[in-house]
């Protein structure tokens, strides 16, 4: 029997998982402290749940608990219930999906054991827009990416806005994050991976005639510089996706991060 328990104040220190969920300094701290991230919404709280996250608890509209009677069944972890008012001075503004879970992360691998007989993978190198990275590990999972690989200063794919964008794709897809940015990629060229760097240099190679081989690693660049200098040497080979002659000499001669992590992760798959 789930036991639904009752919170009238939003200063409630039970409620301390969920505390200010768009101060992002602030949430960096506290869960990194607490070694939690905040699942939100129905179909996302699901996904989180059946990849083996453990739940701490539940904050949710009371509306709420009969859409997730079957999961709340099946989880050992407190269920607050409060009203909107108190939902909305806890988090920080309108909780418009109607449910939070505060889950346990989970340890990550080291990168040698994340490869293992990963064939195709992506590494991003600083990328911190975490809508950004939801996109791209929606994109990833999508089309059958083995795994990524973080750089050290990359945004954290369980931040809530990250798991938000992808609709539960980071749960999907398993990650590690470098402990080594100037070496970090010798790891993977020791496990056999050839490194290719996705630039939009139109002198490049075109992606879809790129040589790839039995294990390949695309290098994705971050928001507004993209590959630093040492990555794009570090690779075997630069790539780059063509763009329209007509496009460029009217100005526009690049896709923006996840548009281009797309299209490359699609060619990736079908080499």
């Amino acid at each position: 029997m789930v036991r639904l328990v009752p919170v009238e104040d939003s200063a409630d220190p039970r409620l301390a998982d969920y505390v200010r969920l768009r101060d992002v300094q602030l949430r960096k701290s506290l869960e990194a402290e607490h070694g939690l991230f905040i699942a939100e919404g129905e179909k996302v709280i699901r996904r989180a749940v059946e990849t083996g996250y453990p739940v701490r608890s539940l904050l949710m509209a009371r509306r709420w608990a009969e859409p997730l009677a079957d999961l709340l069944q099946r989880v050992d972890a407190p269920v607050y219930v409060a009203d909107e008012r108190v939902l909305e001075d806890v988090a920080g503004f309108a909780v418009h999906r109607g449910a939070l879970a505060a889950m346990s992360r989970k340890p990550l691998p080291p990168v040698p054991e994340l490869l293992g007989t990963a064939r195709r993978v992506l590494v991003l190198e600083d990328l911190v827009d975490h809508g950004n990275v939801g996109a791209i590990y929606r994109c990833a999972a999508a089309l059958g990416v083995d795994a990524v690989v973080l750089s050290p200063r990359c945004a954290d794919p369980l931040y809530r806005r990250a798991v938000k964008v992808s609709m539960g794709a980071v749960f999907a897809i398993p990650y590690a994050r470098m402990d080594d940015w100037h070496h970090g990629l010798g790891e993977l060229r020791e496990v056999g991976f050839r490194l290719l760097a996705l630039t939009p240099d139109q002198s490049a190679v075109p992606i879809e005639k790129a040589v790839t081989g039995e294990r390949v690693a695309l290098l994705l660049g971050s928001e507004g510089d993209g590959l630093s200098s040492r990555w794009l040497k570090a690779a075997d080979e630069a790539v780059c996706i063509p763009m329209s002659a007509d496009a460029m000499a009217r100005g526009v001669d690049s896709l923006n991060v996840v548009a281009a992590a797309s299209i490359a992760c699609y060619g990736l798959m079908r080499s």
